[in-house]
């Protein structure tokens, strides 16, 4: 297969949100709470992509995933209840979502394996991320990945599950 992982533009909009809405729907189907209050949403990925955020990953030409990467931009983290592992400059990731044709492949993990490097690349040792208590697919994603549990942050009023890995 031919994957690439690049930088999202606006005229890809709306494959995006195909993607986003077929995986707030799967949360639903799932049972979990995460992504049922109307977030994310159009306006949220469009100031992704507009910030420079918004990342795909393509086979051949086709969308089939999109993540939201940033570097210390989560004021959130800064309330966290628990502790971090590091202090330092972080780069996170929100908004994680593959294609329903593609689910099982290992897609999802590829793109944090591309964050990862893009964090090596820009001299950052920390990844900084969270989920739903009840979103068992990226919970199980951060325990293969290395990722530690931190502590708890809150978005829009609902607890959600913070994690860290640090990079050598």
């Amino acid at each position: 297969m031919n994957y690439n992982f690049r930088k999202a533009t606006l005229s890809e909009i709306n494959p995006i949100w195909d993607i986003l809405q077929q995986a707030i729907i799967r949360r639903k189907n799932d049972g979990s709470n995460q992504w049922q209050d109307g977030y994310p949403n159009l306006e949220v990925v469009q100031k992704d992509i507009e910030k420079e955020a918004g990342y795909v990953l393509t086979e051949d030409e086709k969308i089939i995933g999109y993540i939201a990467v940033l570097i210390n931009d989560e004021p959130e983290y800064a309330k966290l209840e628990g502790e971090w592992l590091t202090n330092d400059d972080f780069v996170l990731f929100h908004r994680v979502a593959i294609s329903e044709n593609y689910l099982g492949k290992g897609l999802a993990k590829m793109m944090i394996n591309h964050i990862e490097d893009f964090a090596v690349e820009n001299n950052i040792k920390s990844i900084k991320a969270d989920t739903n208590f009840d979103n068992d697919a990226m919970l199980n994603i951060f325990e293969k990945l290395g990722y530690k549990y931190c502590g708890q942050v809150h978005f829009r009023g609902n607890p959600r599950r913070a994690f860290e890995k640090v990079l050598n």
